[in-house]
C-alpha cells in the first residue's frame, strides 16, 4: 500500500493507526494507497482502491454481495441449495 503524508510529518506509529482504521472501515476492499493530508490540527484521508482485482459477487433476491456472510441464514441456505449451471451450458 502506498502512503503519502502531505502537509507535514507523521510518525510510523500514527501512520499504522490510520492504516488500521482504513482496513476496519473498508473490510473486504483492497486499499492500494492512502493520502494523509495534514491541515493544522485536522487530518483528511483519501483512499485509493484496487479495482483491477475481480471479487466474486453473489446474487440473491436482486441484490449483490461480495461475501456470503453478509446474507442472513435463510438466504445462505437458499443459495447453497440452488442448482448451479456451467457458463455456456444451455438449460
Amino acid at each position: 500500500m502506498k502512503i503519502n503524508v502531505i502537509g507535514g510529518e507523521m510518525s510510523t506509529k500514527e501512520i499504522d493507526q490510520y492504516i488500521d482504521y482504513a482496513r476496519k472501515k473498508y473490510v473486504g476492499r483492497q486499499i492500494s494507497g492512502m493520502d494523509i493530508i495534514i491541515d493544522g490540527e485536522f487530518v483528511d484521508l483519501k483512499f485509493y482502491f484496487s479495482d483491477t482485482d475481480f471479487q466474486h459477487a453473489y446474487r440473491s433476491a436482486d441484490y449483490l454481495v461480495n461475501d456470503m456472510n453478509k446474507l442472513n441464514d435463510a438466504k445462505q441456505k437458499e443459495f447453497s441449495e440452488k442448482q448451479r449451471h456451467k457458463v455456456g451450458e444451455s438449460n
